[in-house]
């Protein structure tokens, strides 16, 4: 193929303007990951300073079932854009709301974890260093669980009302990103706190 053959099919594709949806979501994530940061540096910096107990060693017990069920949500949130994207509403509502279970049971996991810690461990955010950083960054991360939960729960109310159609599948995998990217800090979360701080 010559150079004015390529130059002539490259300038008969018009240039399409990147979703506003998918921009701002980006713009988000980069903001929130940067928030994330923050909080993992200090939690890494702070390792083993507390002064008295309880320590990591004594009372985290690590949370596989939980980080199973949150990490298999990118899987069916993923399934329900795809059959969306297909114009098969009834299997998206059925994997969206599969979805909105796993994320769910995760959120019950935390609060049974928390709920140890607090009321048997002894381990609140004022106890030690260890508490405060700890309920920092999982507490930041169980916030944008219930946040992306929010959403989740108002796309199926709308999907069984019959509210939601094949033309509303970008809006969906723009919503589905920001439940990616809190499955993915999750792994960073995970390790920093129930692998590298023990």
């Amino acid at each position: 193929m010559s150079a004015a053959a390529v130059v002539h099919s490259t300038a008969e594709q018009p240039w399409v303007q990147p979703s506003k949806g998918r921009v701002a979501m980006f713009c988000l994530i980069i903001a929130e990951s940067a928030i994330f940061t923050i909080f993992v540096v200090a939690y890494i910096y702070n390792i083993g300073r507390s002064l008295y107990g309880p320590t990591p060693q004594q009372v985290l017990d690590v949370p596989i079932f939980n980080s199973i069920m949150l990490l298999s949500s990118s899987l069916t949130i993923w399934l329900a854009e795809r059959y969306i994207e297909h114009g098969n509403v009834k299997a998206f509502g059925l994997w969206w709301a599969l979805t909105f279970l796993l994320g769910a049971g995760f959120l019950v996991g935390t609060g049974i974890e928390w709920h140890k810690l607090i009321y048997e461990d002894g381990l609140t955010i004022s106890t030690n260093l260890f508490g405060t950083t700890f309920y920092s960054l999982v507490g930041l991360h169980a916030s944008h669980v219930i946040i992306g939960l929010c959403m989740l729960l108002l796309v199926l109310l709308f999907t069984i009302t019959g509210h939601v159609a094949k033309e509303h599948a970008e809006r969906i995998q723009v919503l589905a990103l920001y439940w990616h990217f809190v499955d993915a800090v999750w792994i960073v979360v995970f390790t920093v706190v129930y692998i590298i701080g023990r």
